[in-house]
């Protein structure tokens, strides 16, 4: 197994969690009279969009990403990271904001997206510009289902398929081949203090009781900062990158669409097997791309779709 047992749960279950939190948040968005704010809301189409042009927008953003390395834009990467998960929240909170107030469609766009902005910036600005991992894996609960929701409407379920099988194939060279991910990844947490997808730090047993007794001995912070330092205390890092989460939403958001919410809770669950048996299945110390497996799980998600409805 990967990471211990714990860990492994609290992974799953953010997943599951974010999962779920999308197709609430996707039904929503299907009713026509539901408007996505922020002017997110796809031009009327007689045909899904194909999916060779999402695959060419995100090969531009990441060409974009390491562009932005290689000159080495910290600032601007952050305010870019800013502004994403204001919109990305805010796409949520909409959906949040109209079943719990009865008054709140009423309001104009205008208003609305106003609102929104408010109560999504403090959350996106702890999770960018402040350290802490619990305000971080809250925010990135939100953040997926929005970005999905205006992703589904451009797609069909063809569309998904391809696409799903085109990331899988990048997902693979970028982990096992060039190692890609594993430098993108690096360059978000060390330097820009930041990381697209669900993280936990986590300690072992012996480590543990280290800063259990650095705890009792030391109550000076300064000191007991120092001390964690001369004592070496490894701590490890549980990461689920952000395509990992995304797709499986997006997938089960088509499903939802065109087939039904039964459909899209079953490619939930398989994407949820998928993971939880590379967990399982993974070494410590190692990377593995996610998308691969959680890929085979989504299209045998499908076929049993299917076959049952």
């Amino acid at each position: 197994m990967k990471h211990n047992t714990q860990i492994t749960i609290i992974l799953i279950t953010m997943f599951v969690i974010t999962q779920l939190i999308g197709l609430f948040v996707i039904g929503f968005y299907n009713n026509e009279n539901n408007k996505i704010p922020f002017g997110m809301e796809p031009p009327e189409m007689q045909q899904e969009t194909s999916p060779i042009w999402i695959l060419i927008s995100f090969t531009i953003a990441i060409s974009l990403f390491f562009v932005l390395i290689k000159i080495k834009a910290k600032k601007f990467i952050r305010a870019w990271f800013f502004v994403v998960t204001i919109i990305a929240i805010g796409l949520t909170l909409n959906v949040v904001l109209s079943k719990l107030s009865l008054g709140y469609n009423s309001l104009t766009m205008l208003y609305s997206s106003l609102i929104l902005i408010i109560i999504a910036l403090p959350l996106a600005y702890y999770k960018i510009f402040k350290r802490s991992f619990l305000i971080h894996n809250f925010t990135e609960l939100l953040i997926y289902p929005g970005i999905a929701s205006v992703f589904v409407p451009l797609l069909g379920v063809l569309g998904i398929i391809i696409l799903l099988l085109a990331i899988s194939l990048y997902d693979f060279w970028a982990v096992w081949k060039s190692k890609l991910m594993q430098k993108m990844a690096k360059y978000q947490i060390n330097e820009l203090k930041i990381f697209g997808g669900f993280f936990v730090p986590y300690t072992g047993l012996k480590d543990r009781r280290k800063i259990k007794e650095i705890k009792q001995k030391y109550k000076n912070k300064k000191t007991m900062e120092k001390q964690f330092k001369k004592s070496k205390i490894k701590v490890n890092l549980a990461i689920l990158g952000g395509g990992d989460i995304i797709f499986p939403i997006i997938t089960a958001g088509v499903f939802y669409k065109f087939y039904g919410l039964l459909p899209a809770l079953i490619i939930t669950l398989a994407s949820t097997i998928a993971l939880l048996s590379l967990f399982i299945a993974a070494r410590k110390g190692k990377f593995y791309p996610a998308m691969p497996f959680i890929t085979i799980g989504i299209y045998l998600g499908m076929i049993l779709s299917w076959i049952i409805f």
